[in-house]
């Protein structure tokens, strides 16, 4: 069978029932009818019952919603934020209508969006003004704002986080100003607000550096994994974007090169026709009547390999960057220094196999280069991350939490966006400009309005 990295990703399980909030919705009206409509995000992993959940129209109407509320307001993006950054029982404001690219520079290759556009609509925006993303996620679901908030970021030992794309923002703060920030006005809130999880206030609109627009083309590869780090240097020198997908309870992974061509695009893929509903079928009877006989379970993924073919593939950028996951999981992702990356992913697999621990996603493997953002994760180092992942209807728990000190071994960053266990005493070690983050927090917004009970316990506020 033929397969594009868009199906080996949907292997990850069954496509179960949707869970639902029915039963929690019903009992919020009886005791508060303001509470008809409970929020979770894309897994279902985080759900609140918020008092009124807002969207304004304009600047003016959301510097009122700002001044007028009471009680906590946490900004909502698209939701696929795995940590509980987002619930509040209070007020959750969506920037549904601040969208859309507001301005472009066709010289200096910038261009302005609403903080609430959808991620999967830029790229094609930019790209009808002959732009394209510097480097960019291989999820596009995220709002603007959601995504530079929580530093997040595709793969390039040259390419950094959205966030260190960020040349301007507008920030709403709690008291009703409205800052404009970039370089020389208000220096020290854009430095921090480019990753600031929502506690300084409301972004608004941001300015990104881009580059003329262009192509890519997609190559992968299986091999074993043990092969692929011993040429860990070679690989992500040689490409542009390199990253690998580590086939849990199996000795392969599938390797993923993205580099710049001028070639034509090829055939968009037909996934209907193309066996991957086949692949996700094996790989989920495997994983259901297999995990009791792990040593014959190694040996049927290990020759799956034989099954596939992976065709190469050219598109615009934003067309081969991105990929649709239908496949709902829970993912814990940290950042390690770069040089400790194989022997931090050799520790994991290590202790999956030797606990046979349960979980059949792929650990996603990929580098990114250092900025200089005060709360990224790849502040000061270029950083390997490494994700973890569970089914949604599976329990995390007892993997994460075995998996973690490993990442804390390695002196690892947890990704603002993902599952992790830290607060503010551990993260305060990690990060060198964590005093005159959480100082200018509090200058800006004194009363914590910005702040829900999960950014409390992190921020140490």
């Amino acid at each position: 069978m033929s397969l594009n990295r868009r199906q080996f990703l949907q292997y990850a399980g069954a496509l179960g029932a949707l869970g639902a909030l029915g039963s929690q919705a019903a009992l919020a009206q009886v005791l508060n009818p303001q509470r008809m409509q409970p929020w979770r995000n894309w897994s279902g992993v985080q759900t609140c019952l918020p008092a009124q959940q807002i969207t304004p129209k304009s600047l003016g109407e959301l510097v009122s919603v700002i001044a007028q509320s009471t009680g906590t307001i946490r900004p909502v993006g698209a939701g696929h934020s795995f940590s509980p950054l987002v619930p509040t029982d209070d007020t959750l404001l969506s920037l549904g209508y601040f969208g859309g690219m507001l301005s472009h520079d066709s010289e200096t290759h910038q261009a302005e969006f609403g903080a609430g556009t959808s991620m999967a609509l830029m790229g094609m925006a930019l790209n009808d003004v002959g732009q394209g993303f510097i480097n960019m996620a291989d999820i596009d679901h995220q709002t603007l704002g959601g995504a530079v908030a929580t530093s997040t970021h595709g793969t390039g030992i040259k390419y950094g986080s959205y966030s260190s794309y960020i040349k301007g923002l507008q920030l709403v703060t709690a008291s009703g100003e409205v800052l404009d920030c970039d370089a020389t006005r208000n220096p020290e809130v854009f430095h921090a607000a480019r990753v600031s999880m929502g506690s300084l206030g409301v972004i608004t609109k941001l300015t990104m550096q881009n580059r003329p627009g262009y192509r890519l083309r997609e190559t992968m590869w299986v091999a074993k994994t043990e092969d692929l780090l011993a040429d860990i240097d070679k690989h992500v020198s040689e490409n542009q974007h390199w990253e690998m997908l580590v086939i849990t309870h199996s000795d392969y992974a599938l390797a993923i090169a993205l580099n710049e061509t001028e070639e034509p695009a090829t055939p968009p893929v037909n996934k209907a026709e193309s066996g991957g509903n086949e692949f996700v079928t094996l790989l989920e009877k495997l994983d259901k009547y297999g995990s009791d006989f792990p040593s014959a379970r190694r040996f049927l993924l290990n020759n799956l390999r034989h099954f596939a073919t992976f065709d190469e593939r050219i598109g615009e950028s934003y067309e081969i960057y991105s990929n649709v996951r239908s496949v709902r999981f829970n993912e814990m992702e940290y950042s390690v220094p770069a040089e400790h990356g194989p022997a931090c992913l050799r520790e994991i697999l290590q202790l999956i196999e030797r606990n046979d621990l349960p979980t059949w996603f792929p650990l996603e493997y990929r580098y990114v280069q250092a900025d200089d953002v005060p709360l990224s994760m790849f502040q000061g180092r270029d950083s390997c991350a490494i994700s973890v992942h569970q089914h949604y209807s599976m329990d995390y728990h007892n993997l994460f939490a075995a998996i973690e000190p490993i990442f804390w071994k390695y002196d690892g960053r947890p990704h603002w966006g993902k599952l992790h266990t830290l607060n503010a005493r551990h993260l305060e070690k990690l990060y060198p400009q964590w005093r005159e983050f959480t100082g200018l927090r509090e200058s800006l917004d004194p009363q914590g309005r910005f702040l829900n009970a999960h950014l409390r316990s992190i921020l140490g506020a």
